[in-house]
């Protein structure tokens, strides 16, 4: 590894990319051909995105229950509370709306108010039948309709929550998609290019205020917003550091080289994921606008070397050369470091975080190799820089900050340490606050019209995100019997009694529905049969059993009759709140169903992305520890002090801390799209601490290992980078904020926060930890000579 970094590797590298420059040039260009010929394989995820391992217990426990009752979040619903759509004209035109959407392909049934089926008994033989009710009632006219109304709200309490909430006298079309659809393309299409449209010219005809929502097109509107938004992001994040580029280095040409540089970057980035064949998920849709944020920097050290030479001796050649050789050095183990920093998702189990920490770190190696290539190749072609060029680099304002920075170091070190302190305890009390939350609804825009859908159905159904129990009676027909039936009658009333969940749905509602038709359709007879009627009433049932008409509810037990399904609505509700309800309810579960002779699991896609959060937050924890400690060997590596290790780590430590506590008081949650803040900002905090202290290197040398003499030529050198990059990634950061949905916001604006206070964190409180600890890591043991061979300035022989 020595030789990686060794003045002669360098040398060649600078020697081979410019002599081979044109060659170089079209392999960029092949490169990216071939790369963005991989685009076509690039398709966004049809999933909630799943955090946990394929062999998790919990996703092992939603996976048995789909293999029984196939996927579960296929329903869409289509409601409305206007009091006039129970007027003939509008009645019908609702019926007619659900007849329309029931007839595609990809709808497998509708459950409306006008296709309603009444459960009446008959005699010779004995049975029960399920009958339109249009059939008794007809709804022509409007005393026919308000005979339906009346019979539907009074005498049909089956229905509740199925097509109707007495809340507000609200009914609701369920549209039931085929299941094989649910998690494809084809859900896309069908919600977007057929239902939207229907639905947008029955609100204009009928001048009807309905409203849309279930998980499938939840999740479809959401996946349209983060398509819309990427092209933002990326566009954004381009023209945001285009314009602080330019302002800094008042060169078109610059600006340009350097938009080109992380436009190939973006597209290297869609290529890979193509190449892969990955799926741009929540994650790997940050990584484009991620690589233009975390390529700039690269281009702003390039760029200010090679006018910093030019400046000092004018000598084209030479100055590329230096550019290659000495920042290219040190950028190289920024890069790496950052690339370190997302390589370690790359170790969990996680299909969603390895995924992700695959293309991050494959990108972020990859921008660093176009930096080094492109810009260097790029000025050799151009002339030299001329004198308005180079003028930013003695910018008073500039100069005033940096020797704000170097007055403050030298003359206020105890201040320093005092409000580092003060940020620390504060910063502590915050994180105590912070909560974590695996709400699959909380990150989405509010104020979206399906947002504020997805509000109405909570007030009047108690949520749309369906929760489901699976019940295994270990035994066929189990169901059926009078017993767990009773036992599944305890568990419906201990769910009605938590207000963040919706009255179940299950077999048991049917059971309930037949005792009421046996006594002529009396609704106060909607109960469970006693042991002695059930004698009496399942006969009826038994030709009911294979009517195609009742399907909905057939899929509440599975065909032997063993499991049994409880279908929820949840609200949307955080992991810490489902966590206690959990704990709440379980051990009452287990009491109605011993857990010798029952089997009962909770599953439901909404719980295994809660379940995903926990799981996150744990690795969160386990890849930012591994990082740490690959900063720490590397630190290790380069001083061979293990107090040098610690005084580097501390800057880059306390402005994650300062962000833990602000998103504790903030009230902002960990979650899938905020958990990413702290390695981001770690991977890219740590490279102003490499470049100060690459530098610093030099320094020491030059100086004979005096470490006063040593730390403020360093700081300020390295000053007017770090703020150039600081600032050019705060707002590069920023654009993120523009974002409509809660978490890429708050993971934008956490970002930047993060990166200021690294940047003062890096330029303050690390040289004054050098200077404080002179006496203790200024002696031959603690600074030896380190592996890291030091470029000199007059070590390089130009390249003709």
């Amino acid at each position: 590894m020595n030789k990686l970094f060794s003045f002669g590797f360098w040398n060649t590298i600078a020697r081979i990319i410019l002599r081979n420059r044109l060659f170089i040039i079209l392999a960029v260009i092949a490169a990216t051909i071939f790369l963005a010929m991989q685009w076509k394989n690039m398709r966004f995820t049809h999933t909630e995105a799943n955090l946990l391992p394929d062999h998790h217990p919990v996703n092992l426990e939603y996976n048995k229950f789909v293999d029984k009752f196939g996927e579960e979040g296929n329903l869409i619903v289509i409601a409305t509370n206007d009091t006039s759509v129970f007027t003939p004209e509008k009645f019908n035109a609702w019926n007619a709306l659900a007849e329309k959407i029931g007839a595609y392909d990809e709808v497998s049934y509708t459950i409306s108010v006008g296709n309603l089926k009444e459960l009446k008994k008959f005699e010779n033989p004995k049975r029960f039948e399920l009958v339109p009710l249009t059939d008794s009632i007809k709804t022509n006219t409007l005393a026919g309709v308000k005979q339906y109304e009346d019979k539907l709200f009074n005498k049909l309490p089956f229905y509740e929550g199925l097509v109707y909430s007495k809340h507000t006298n609200t009914i609701q079309t369920a549209v039931y998609l085929k299941k094989e659809i649910v998690n494809s393309k084809e859900r896309k299409i069908f919600v977007m290019d057929v239902l939207q449209p229907i639905l947008d010219d029955f609100k204009t005809q009928q001048n009807l205020e309905i409203h849309v929502s279930g998980m499938p097109y939840i999740r479809t509107l959401n996946a349209q917003n983060i398509i819309d938004e990427i092209q933002w992001f990326v566009g954004g994040a381009l023209l945001v550091t285009s314009l602080i580029f330019f302002f800094f280095f008042r060169s078109v040409r610059a600006t340009l080289i350097s938009m080109l540089t992380v436009i190939i970057g973006v597209m290297w980035s869609f290529g890979v994921l193509g190449l892969l064949n990955y799926e741009i998920t929540v994650l790997t849709a940050i990584i484009p606008p991620l690589i233009i944020v975390i390529g700039i920097p690269n281009c702003i050290f390039l760029i200010n070397k090679y006018q910093q030479e030019i400046k000092i001796h004018g000598n084209k050649a030479k100055s590329l050369q230096r550019v290659i050789a000495k920042v290219g050095n040190a950028t190289l183990m920024t890069n790496v470091t950052t690339a370190s920093g997302f390589a370690t998702f790359i170790i969990t189990e996680s299909t969603l975080l390895k995924e992700f920490g695959i293309v991050a770190s494959i990108n972020i190696i990859a921008i660093f190799i176009l930096s080094l290539l492109i810009i260097p190749i790029a000025y050799s072609y151009l002339p030299k820089p001329k004198e308005k060029h180079l003028k930013h680099l003695g910018k008073t304002w500039l100069e005033g900050f940096v020797n704000w920075i170097e007055r403050t170091v030298k003359n206020r070190r105890i201040t320093i340490y005092i409000c580092a302190v003060i940020a620390l305890i504060v910063s502590m009390i915050g994180i105590y606050m912070i909560r974590v939350s695996g709400s699959l609804l909380e990150d989405m825009p509010k104020q979206a019209a399906f947002f504020k859908d997805i509000e109405f159905f909570e007030e009047e159904f108690n949520g749309i995100m369906p929760l489901e129990i699976l019940i295994d009676t270990q035994r066929d027909k189990g169901v059926l019997k009078l017993s767990t039936l009773k036992r599944m009658q305890d568990l419906e009333e201990l769910i009605i009694d938590v207000p963040e969940l919706s009255k179940p749905i299950s077999i048991l509602n049917l059971v309930k529905y037949s005792k009421q038709a046996y006594y002529n359709g009396n609704p106060d007879y909607y109960q469970l049969p006693t042991s002695q009627e059930r004698n009496f009433i399942f006969p009826y049932l038994k030709g009911l059993a294979g009517n195609n008409t009742n399907e909905a509810l057939n899929s509440f037990v599975d065909s032997t009759g063993r499991y049994a399904r409880m279908t929820i609505l949840m609200k949307d509700i955080g992991t810490d709140e489902m966590e206690r309800i959990e704990a709440n309810i379980w051990p009452k579960i287990n009491k109605i169903f011993p857990e010798e002779r029952y089997d009962i699991s909770m599953t439901g896609k909404a719980l295994v992305f809660q379940k995903g959060t926990n799981y996150l937050v744990k690795n969160l924890v386990l890849s930012l520890s591994l990082a740490i400690l690959l900063i720490a060997i590397f630190m290790a590596w380069m001083f061979r002090s293990f107090k040098m290790i610690i005084i580097s780590l501390i800057p880059n430590l306390l402005p994650l801390l300062i962000t833990a506590g602000m998103m504790g008081f903030l009230g902002i949650p960990i979650k899938p799209s905020t958990i990413l803040v702290f390695s981001i900002a770690f991977g890219i905090s740590v490279d102003d601490t490499i470049h100060f202290l690459a530098k610093y290197r030099q320094e020491l040398k030059a100086r004979h290992w005096k470490i006063r003499q040593s730390v403020y030529p360093a700081l300020r050198e390295t000053t007017v980078s770090m703020f150039y990059t600081s600032i050019v990634l705060f707002f590069g950061f920023s654009v993120f904020m523009i974002s409509s949905f809660g978490g890429t916001k708050a993971l934008g604006g956490l970002v930047s926060a993060t990166l200021l206070f690294a940047m003062l964190s890096n330029l303050l409180l690390l040289p004054s930890l050098l200077l404080s600890l002179e006496r203790n890591i200024a002696n031959k043991k603690t600074l030896k000579e380190p592996p890291l061979k030091i470029i000199d300035d007059e070590s390089e022989e130009e390249i003709n």
